[in-house]
């Protein structure tokens, strides 16, 4: 049997990852100690996807409670299943700017140092696995916001017939720009997946996803903005939009979609392979845009409120040019826009957010 192990496998990727693998006849063997809640708080705590994946996955699903900064626990995982892994997904990470800013040892040896021990325990002990890595566009750091963009009503965007105007490629320079601190381990990590390709030959690729969402994100205030709207609306829990008048836009791809572009990388694996993987012009949203839609599918107002001044290093518009990918694997299709993707997030939870609340 081949073994998928995947990390973060109790978030939002992972344990989309983990079940959609599951379902192609591999084990899995995930990597979770919820440190989501340890960055967050309880509300974000994945532990209820963790009892979810096991009790759908039953013995295809064998969850391990280590930390990816422990070298010795991760190679013995490794060695212990050795060439039977025929998958690496890596998705565990410190996902906040701000959060990165006030402990930036922990983010860095989180991000990069917990990559770097992936990394070579697969060197190790399984080279010829795939290792497919969620990157970030926060690589790029605030050089988009350099870019001609125009102001409309509801949203910033970019001048028309600019070279980026149907998204920001990979060839965007990831130099000489403000990245946040969780942007810089970001791309200690993404350079190092990148090398391992390249140097050993592994059949690496990082995917530097724009707003990665779904029904089953933990939202929280710094982290997992459309669920988290999404759940604000549901239960009046007040929300704050941070500068760029509300009309800043992000690109926002479900969770399935993009399990399904890791899926077409692992039947046709290349080497070293960079690509912008997101909504696209397909689908994205402003924040006003975003509280519209909201509002529409729960039927009631946000309490929101605004704040002048944004978030350092902030994106004020991002769309991801998919098309890179799409010419490597031209199977793939993109099948949710942002109103199905939030109207998906409000069904799986409408019962049981205001639970929570209580």
């Amino acid at each position: 049997m081949s073994i998928a192990i995947i990390t973060g496998s109790a978030g939002l990727i992972g344990s989309e990852a983990s079940a959609f693998f599951a379902k192609q006849g591999l084990d899995v063997v995930g990597i979770d100690n919820n440190m989501r809640s340890v960055f967050f708080g309880e509300e974000a705590s994945t532990s209820w996807n963790r009892q979810r994946l096991e009790e759908s996955l039953g013995s295809h699903y064998r969850h391990v409670e280590i930390d990816i900064r422990d070298f010795e626990a991760i190679t013995k995982l490794f060695k212990e299943y050795g060439s039977e892994i025929a998958l690496v997904i890596h998705t565990a990470a410190q996902p906040s700017h701000d959060w990165a800013a006030r402990e930036p040892l922990t983010d860095f040896t989180v991000n990069a140092n917990g990559t770097l021990h992936l990394l070579e325990a697969t060197r190790l002990h399984a080279p010829d696995a795939v290792f497919i890595f969620t990157s970030t566009n926060k690589v790029y750091g605030d050089t988009p916001n350099r870019l001609p963009l125009v102001e409309k009503e509801y949203r910033w965007e970019i001048e028309p017939g600019h070279t980026y105007e149907p998204g920001i490629r990979e060839d965007m320079s990831i130099d000489h720009t403000l990245h946040s601190l969780f942007g810089a381990s970001k791309v200690a990590a993404d350079v190092l997946v990148q090398e391992y390709g390249r140097y050993f030959q592994m059949k690496t690729a990082c995917f530097r996803g724009g707003c990665l969402t779904g029904p089953k994100h933990s939202g929280t205030q710094l982290h997992g903005f459309l669920a988290y709207l999404m759940k604000c609306t549901v239960t009046g829990k007040p929300y704050t939009v941070n500068g760029y008048k509300g009309k800043q836009v992000r690109d926002n791809i479900h969770s399935a979609d993009l399990i399904r572009a890791f899926y077409e990388f692992f039947k046709a694996p290349r080497v070293a392979e960079v690509y912008n993987t997101g909504g696209g012009r397909n689908s994205n949203c402003s924040m006003l845009e975003g509280i519209q839609i909201c509002e529409e599918i729960a039927g009631r107002k946000l309490n929101w409120n605004y704040a002048d001044n944004n978030r350092i290093g902030d994106h004020i518009w991002w769309i991801s040019d998919n098309s890179k990918f799409s010419k490597h694997y031209p199977n793939w299709q993109m099948q949710y826009n942002v109103r199905q993707i939030l109207q998906e997030i409000y069904e799986f939870n409408k019962e049981r957010w205001p639970q929570e609340s209580v």
